[in-house]
């Protein structure tokens, strides 16, 4: 691994996550759980509590079953980064979001036992998507870059074959 990439990586999560804490701090701070702020007529700033992970799912494990999953799977996801050639550079961006959103929502689980939610999407009483944060947008964000990524990898490759 060379040192560039490596700094590269703890630049990028220093402001991955910094960023989705300072959010936190300022949710938790100025707004009640169950406080909603209306921004645009869909979207809103909710502040909810998250004792699960993604859509509350796994909310019934214990907190310290949640982090040691987070820490596997963060570990695993630098794992990925560290392997991933330099002609990977979309995924290898992907990567560092998904380790920079895991590490935001894992600080938040060892904490307070749950995680700070606040970005709510919605339609009136018709739809409501789940609330989310900064985080899970860049765990999504990145799952999107390294689907694309290998997709495009699989183009050029089929493409030389031809």
């Amino acid at each position: 691994m060379k040192a560039k990439s490596l700094i590269t990586l703890i630049a990028g999560l220093i402001i991955t996550v910094g960023l989705d804490q300072l959010i936190k701090y300022w949710v938790v701070n100025t707004l009640a759980v169950g406080e909603e702020i209306d921004l645009l007529p869909f979207l809103s700033l909710y502040h909810a509590r998250n004792p699960g992970i993604a859509f509350s799912m796994l909310s019934s494990v214990s907190d310290w079953g949640l982090i040691a999953l987070t820490f596997c799977i963060i570990c695993f996801v630098i794992w990925l980064w560290k392997n991933a050639g330099p002609e990977k550079s979309l995924s290898r961006f992907g990567f560092l979001l998904v380790i920079g959103g895991a590490i935001g929502n894992l600080i938040d689980r060892i904490r307070f036992h749950y995680v700070i939610d606040y970005i709510s999407f919605h339609i009136n009483d018709v739809f409501s998507f789940a609330i989310f944060n900064l985080a899970d947008s860049f765990i999504t964000v990145g799952a999107v870059l390294i689907v694309l990524d290998e997709l495009l990898h699989w183009k050029r490759e089929k493409q030389k074959t031809k």
